[in-house]
This record gives C-alpha cells, sequence and structure tokens, in this order.
C-alpha cells in the first residue's frame, strides 16, 4: 500500500516535537520561537512564545500541561493556560546542548544531552546521554555512549525507549525499569541521519531521515518495511494522532 500525503499547513519555518493531545498536533516552531498546534483539517494556534532561547522538544504532562525543552539555556517550561514556569534547570545535568524529549503517562521525562554545543564539533564521538527528570524535578542520567541523541520515543506500556542516534545513523532500544532506568537492548536499522521518531502500535518506530528525505518504519527486527519520501525536503519529525491514532503527521522543511 502507498501511503498518500495531505498537506494541512505550509508557511512555518521549522518544526519540531509533535506529540499529539486532546485532539490537536501540539509542535514548536524553532526558529519563530513559538509553541502551535494544528487540527488534522489545519486549523492553527499560536499558544505561546519562547522568547530568550530556541525551543525543541515537547512534551505532555498526564494533567495536560505542555512542557516545552529549550536548548542553550538548557530548561524545561511548563505551560499552564499558556503561561510559562520553570518545570526542571539542567544546567547543571547536562554536559552539552539538550536536543528532544519526551513526556511518559507517568509524568517522567527523558531529554537527550549531545554531550557538546552545537554547532557540532569535530571528531565528537559516542558522548550523548539521556536524562531522567522525575515528577519531583530530580534528574539523573539514565543512558550514555549515545552518537548524537536525537528524537526520543516510548511504548504506551511505559516500557521501551527508543532514542535515533543521528551520527550513529540508528535506533538504540532500552527496556525501561520501574523506578525510569534504562537498559541497552541493542540497536536497529540503519537510517542516516534520523531524527524525529514515534512508535506505532506494533512497535514499529517510524523516523525522519533528515538527509534521506523520507520517513522510514523499521519493525522490532531492525527491517525497514515502509518508506515515505518528501522530495526536496528535509524529514524533522513526526508523531501519530487522530481518534485512532494511526494517522502519521510527518513534519519537513524545504532543503537550503
Amino acid at each position: 500500500m502507498t501511503a498518500r500525503l495531505t498537506t494541512i499547513h505550509d508557511g512555518g519555518r521549522y518544526f519540531e516535537g509533535p506529540r499529539w493531545h486532546r485532539g490537536r498536533l501540539w509542535f514548536v516552531d524553532c526558529m519563530a520561537r513559538t509553541q502551535l498546534s494544528i487540527s488534522p483539517s489545519g486549523e492553527l494556534q499560536q499558544h505561546a512564545a519562547v522568547t530568550d532561547d530556541t525551543p525543541c522538544g515537547l512534551g505532555v504532562l498526564p494533567d495536560g500541561d505542555i512542557v516545552v525543552l529549550t536548548m542553550f539555556r538548557k530548561r524545561l517550561l511548563r505551560f499552564s493556560d499558556g503561561a510559562p514556569s520553570l518545570y526542571a534547570d539542567l544546567s547543571e545535568v547536562a554536559t552539552g546542548t539538550i536536543d528532544d524529549m519526551i513526556i511518559d503517562g507517568q509524568g517522567r521525562a527523558y531529554v537527550g544531552d549531545l554531550g557538546f554545543n552545537l554547532p557540532p564539533p569535530e571528531g565528537r564521538g559516542a558522548v550523548g546521554r539521556i536524562i531522567l527528570v522525575m515528577p519531583d524535578g530530580s534528574a539523573r542520567i539514565v543512558a550514555d555512549g549515545l552518537r548524537f541523541p536525537n528524537g526520543i520515543a516510548v511504548s504506551s506500556d511505559h516500557r521501551r525507549l527508543v532514542v535515533a542516534e543521528m551520527d550513529g545513523a540508528c535506533l538504540a532500544d532500552y527496556d525501561i525499569a520501574a523506578d525510569g532506568s534504562l537498559h541497552l537492548r541493542g540497536r536497529l536499522g540503519r537510517i542516516n541521519d534520523p531524527d524525529g521518531i514515534c512508535l506505532d502500535r506494533d512497535g514499529a518506530v517510524w523516523v525522519a531521515s533528515f538527509t534521506e528525505d523520507a520517513f522510514v518504519r523499521i519493525d522490532r527486527d531492525g527491517v525497514e518495511r515502509e518508506r515515505i519520501g518528501v522530495a526536496g525536503r528535509r524529514a524533522l519529525a513526526c508523531a501519530l494522532g487522530g481518534a485512532d491514532r494511526r494517522t502519521l503527521f510527518c513534519l519537513s522543511a524545504e532543503t537550503s
């Protein structure tokens, strides 16, 4: 079966962090520094501005509040009714720029720490880490040795986490322990420059391949099963949503 892409919005600058919430797709525009949502029919709404840093990752707390990651000040901002407050300051924990994040159904935030500051230095190696931020605000390292951690996804049963390794051209696949700790089970696939990701109900991973200009579905064995090309555009991130959570929303940007 060939997937059919339908454009529901065009004109943003650089979208990241898509999450399905309350019947809409929520995300940020990194360059415009705004928090947005859109309906499946294309009704766009701006919810808040992030004025003092570049937003990237986005998560949803169990009570419905939105949390936005800011890359360079290394903070998580909580938005209640559009008003921001500091949720977590990771400047003393992160060793580099922080990138993407996910919040699971228990309110635990998993944050990617590149291990270096952007722009990426030469010879940076496997210095990336995953920071776990608990609902009480405490933070600790739960994974390391990652090559440019990017998109992060957690299964609906809170027992599996997958992170895209942009420099590693693969997906790191973890088991999640009861206390939120991560245990590496292996690495999956071979995808050039994997960016944002999401998990489907079969446990396969949809991956935005930045330089392949495509969204690729990788199964649990690391085998490519589907590919949706977006020729002439960079694939940035993706999320499953809609009434049955079977609609794939794909974020992309024009190639430079």
